[in-house]
């Protein structure tokens, strides 16, 4: 039987595919589905920096700079909604989960300052998580902010988590970032064993009749695998760090896309939610079929095979493939 195995974060997982955070870790018995069905970990919704806001008054100079009001800042921040719950109750579902699961169990934090608050990260891996992901979400609306002091202040913030932890620690990024690669080797050297691509950001629609703006969440498909797909390609072998490829994660021809793009783990939450647990054991299914047709013995034995590391100019690349793209359009015409 071929090997399904992968190594994330240190984690010794028996297969690539991991539920990343969603509501489907608020309750044990969503969560224990998962693990039967087959999932190899899970990475837990997040404690959002606005629910411990009380410990960190930092948080105000980066949501208030440029507003008018800190009520108004804060609705450039996802709406924590369902995930609205005190650090204490969360550090409680954290050790219920690790107490009920014999799966790795990943917490999460939402942050974007440095602060008293890291204290909770500590906590977390006290309450029992096997390593910590850090969901660096911030929208910046300042003209007056750059990119460079943003990008100061996200990295001091991982350096100051990692001083405060031992378990290992995973940065889930934005794709909006001007030089990703030069921020994706300084998180790194700041203490991150690992890298998450990519955030998604919820974008707010307008409600016509109401006048109002509309919060709603749209799931993603697999046409979304294609940012991640990409930069995880670019990065593999560059930076020195585990990679999760998450967004977009619905089959297994998607699992398979993430490992060879040097992906060790395939993260996904929408089709959880969509279908429930029970596409996990025909995915797997299909994993084996398709490995064991090509004669691969094992999923560490694609990871990274179809990565940009032995392309001398990833640049020029890209560039060529999308000159080439564009060409292919107007042979239509």
């Amino acid at each position: 039987m071929t090997d399904l195995s992968t190594t994330y974060l240190g984690l010794k997982l028996k297969n690539p595919l991991v539920a990343s955070a969603s509501p489907l870790s608020k309750k044990v018995e969503s969560a224990k589905k998962l693990q039967d069905a087959g999932i190899s970990a899970i990475v837990m919704y997040s404690l959002f920096e606005e629910q411990i806001i009380h410990e960190s008054l930092e948080l105000d100079h980066y949501l208030t700079r440029g507003t008018d009001s800190f009520a108004e800042a804060l609705s450039y921040l996802p709406d924590s909604g369902m995930y609205s719950i005190g650090p204490e109750k969360y550090l409680s579902q954290l050790t219920g989960l690790k107490k009920a699961l014999n799966i790795p169990v990943i917490g999460s934090l939402n942050g974007v300052s440095k602060g008293g608050w890291t204290h909770y990260a500590k906590q977390i891996q006290d309450a029992g998580a096997d390593a910590l992901e850090l969901n660096l979400y911030f929208i910046s609306t300042d003209t007056a902010l750059t990119s460079q002091e943003l990008e100061n202040a996200q990295i001091e913030l991982v350096a100051e988590i990692k001083s405060a932890i031992t378990i290992p620690l995973a940065v889930k990024l934005s794709p909006f970032i001007t030089a990703l690669p030069n921020y994706a080797r300084r998180i790194v050297e700041a203490g991150a064993d690992g890298l998450v691509l990519f955030n998604r950001f919820y974008q707010p629609d307008f409600d016509l009749n109401e006048l109002e703006i509309v919060h709603s969440l749209d799931l993603s498909t697999s046409a979304d695998l294609r940012l991640p797909l990409r930069w995880v390609s670019i990065l593999h072998g560059k930076v020195n760090a585990d990679f999760a490829l998450t967004s977009g994660v619905h089959t297994s021809s998607d699992v398979l896309k993430a490992m060879m793009s040097g992906a060790k783990v395939a993260m996904m939450a929408s089709k959880l939610l969509q279908t429930g647990e029970q596409v996990i054991p025909s995915m797997l299914e299909e994993l084996q079929a398709w490995m064991k047709e090509r004669e691969y013995v094992s999923i560490e034995q694609m990871q990274g095979s179809m990565s940009q590391k032995s392309v001398k100019e990833p640049a020029a690349f890209e560039r060529a493939n999308y000159m080439k793209v564009l060409n292919s359009f107007r042979d239509l015409v």
